[in-house]
């Protein structure tokens, strides 16, 4: 099934991009195209979010330390 939708989304995508960058290809080049710029796509912004979830965690992480320091200097000395 994930195939499938591969499939689709990458006809999809391929179609619109042809449009956008108004490029005439058949049929199955767009399709190819399109399910590569999906893979591509989806590998580029998973790499993203991982960065950016690393980060999160750090700044998180940051934030709580502070807030715990903050409340031993006020509350404990």
């Amino acid at each position: 099934m994930p195939l499938l939708w591969l499939l689709i989304i990458g006809a999809a995508v391929g179609f619109l991009a042809t449009r956008i960058l108004k490029v005439n290809l058949d049929t199955t080049t767009t399709i190819a195209l399109g399910v590569l710029g999906a893979l591509v796509g989806g590998l580029m912004l998973r790499g993203l979010i991982a960065v950016a979830g690393i980060g999160a965690g750090f700044v998180g992480a940051l934030l709580g330390a502070l807030v715990l320091i903050w409340a031993w200097k006020a509350w404990f000395r």
